[in-house]
């Protein structure tokens, strides 16, 4: 058997991490969608763009339940993923190990910029990317760092708002409505009634003011910010093997589970009262309380989500259940972009032309029956053949270069 560095077999992988990585990917989509057909910027005077109770009721429980605990989940398992990878590279290659993981980040970060300026300006891939090379950083740093860093993580928000409320002016904020206001209309033009190309355009314009426009680079840096708090928190369990021996931490994580769900039940409501009742756009000291509240939900809820899974794979009977999520969750970026694909393709002007005319209650129905009925029977049907996804099988040769393309896998999925 050949020494060098190559992706790992199907009787390396972790049943665990590929189930909660098939809820990722669900979860991911259902808060997407609502991006796919309506603006970024729309509601930017604090209004809503659906009024009805169903929709606003739908509204309100997806950013309890769902908005951020899904992108968090998969963040952490991006960290989980690069411990695991770079370990495995370290004692296959050692000599090349570090250069194989750039390149690997790097055709990330392409895919994740073309992803961006050609289909959808919501990728989150070239923030994974920027990511890993962080995470190279830290991989050896001490544990104490690595918490030191997530209290500063989850303090970002607080203090961020509370600088918003002393020095934010009426003027500023009106500015900052209008100009998002100009860019819904412009989105609703581009991608609404606009050819594909005019999309592009128009989502090339949209990155480029997004990384450049001090109110959003502060909303940016925010996101970056919530995101790498998970994705701290998964280098930190990679480090300690806790998905490869989940086994012998069944108990720890029956009783985080709850913990995390009551205390995501606790935050979540506040912020829901506030997401619910507030139409003011202005820094108020109940926003940051509302937005400190959401940082810590969105971390709790997405703890009991993992420990849930956990434990459900431990079970016989669950695990048979959850096992179509495992397959799907064995192909993530094939799937990823392929949500994005299909979304556009029914919501935008050079497709069905559905855009601003499905509500967040239909988002669900939509979400749910794309996932189930299209991408997951192709995931089903397309590992039956292959070892990996079309896409995970661009980026390992581009990142090996060499073709690493097995046939139909046979070997069974190891449990941790």
């Amino acid at each position: 058997m050949s020494d060098r560095a190559q992706p790992i077999g199907a009787s390396e992988r972790i049943a665990t991490i590929d189930v909660v990585r098939g809820f990722a990917l669900l979860g991911i989509f259902i808060m997407n969608l609502p991006d796919f057909h309506t603006s970024y910027f729309a509601g930017a005077d604090g209004s809503h763009v659906w009024n009805a109770w169903w929709d606003r009721s739908a509204e309100v429980v997806g950013d309890v339940l769902f908005a951020g605990k899904f992108n968090s989940m998969f963040s952490l398992l991006f960290a989980v993923g690069f411990t695991i990878q770079l370990e495995r590279m370290e004692q296959r290659e050692p000599g090349r190990a570090r250069m194989l993981y750039l390149r690997r980040l790097g055709w990330l970060f392409v895919f994740g910029v073309i992803h961006a300026c050609v289909f959808w300006p919501g990728d989150i891939l070239h923030m994974y990317a920027l990511f890993g090379l962080i995470l190279l950083g830290l991989r050896r740093a001490p544990d104490r760092v690595l918490w030191i860093l997530f209290g500063a993580c989850i303090l970002f928000t607080p203090l961020m708002g509370v600088l918003r409320v002393l020095f934010a002016t009426p003027e500023g904020v009106q500015l900052q409505v209008a100009t998002e206001q100009a860019w819904e209309a412009s989105n609703n033009l581009a991608y609404g009634q606009g050819s594909f190309f005019d999309g592009i355009r128009e989502r090339i314009a949209e990155m480029l003011f997004i990384y450049s426009d001090p109110d959003q680079l502060r909303f940016m840096a925010s996101f970056y910010v919530l995101i790498f708090t998970t994705t701290l928190l998964g280098l930190w369990l990679g480090r300690h093997r806790f998905f490869q021996e989940t086994a012998r931490h069944l108990e720890t994580v029956r009783t985080v589970q709850w913990w995390a769900l009551g205390a995501g039940l606790a935050t979540g409501t506040v912020f829901g009262i506030w997401d619910a009742t507030v139409t003011d756009p202005r820094p108020t000291p109940f926003r940051v309380l509302a937005m400190t509240c959401f940082v810590v939900c969105r971390l709790s809820i997405m703890i009991f989500y993992v420990a849930t899974i956990i434990r459900a794979v431990h079970n016989d009977k669950w695990r048979k259940r959850l096992a179509p999520m495992g397959v799907i969750g064995r192909m993530p970026l094939t799937i990823y972009l392929g949500e994005t694909l299909i979304a556009t393709a029914i919501f935008h002007g050079w497709g069905l032309g559905l855009w601003g005319k499905i509500g967040p209650a239909l988002d669900l129905v939509f979400a749910f029956a794309i996932f189930f009925l299209v991408l997951m029977p192709f995931a089903h049907w397309w590992l039956r053949r292959f070892s990996m996804g079309p896409m995970e099988y661009l980026w390992r040769v581009l990142t090996y270069g060499r073709s690493t393309m097995r046939g139909r896998v046979t070997a069974g999925v190891r449990e941790a």
